[in-house]
């Protein structure tokens, strides 16, 4: 059976919301980090968010997968670049890595053909 990563992203959405919401300083400070690391610097905020996926498979978590996805997409990465950045994470964390690059797959190529 297959995900629907539509449905996970919005059901993602709609916790981190409400953790965002009633998180207080805490969450605001994480929000602001966010927003500070991820911008235009020396590396484009496109190749921060193909590190972050990286990153995500490589720590096997199935939220970094959807939201940093979903950010991939919206800035234009092309299939050959999320897969090349899939290699990266599977070079760097092996065989576990290759299921979920597997899955962030199948979840770009599920947003991509929803947009």
């Amino acid at each position: 059976m297959s995900k629907d990563f539509l449905a996970l992203e919005k059901e993602y959405v709609a916790r981190s919301r409400a953790l965002h919401k009633d998180g207080g300083a805490p969450l605001r400070a994480f929000r602001d980090l966010v927003q500070a690391a991820s911008g235009d610097g020396a590396l484009s905020h496109k190749q921060k968010e193909l590190m972050a996926l990286a990153i995500g498979i490589a720590i096997r978590c199935e939220g970094c997968l959807v939201f940093h996805t979903r950010a991939c997409v919206r800035l234009g990465v092309t299939r050959a670049e999320l897969l090349e950045t899939i290699g990266v994470a599977v070079e760097m964390g092996g065989g576990p890595c290759a299921v979920y690059g597997a899955e962030a797959l199948a979840c770009f190529d599920q947003m991509t053909a929803a947009a």
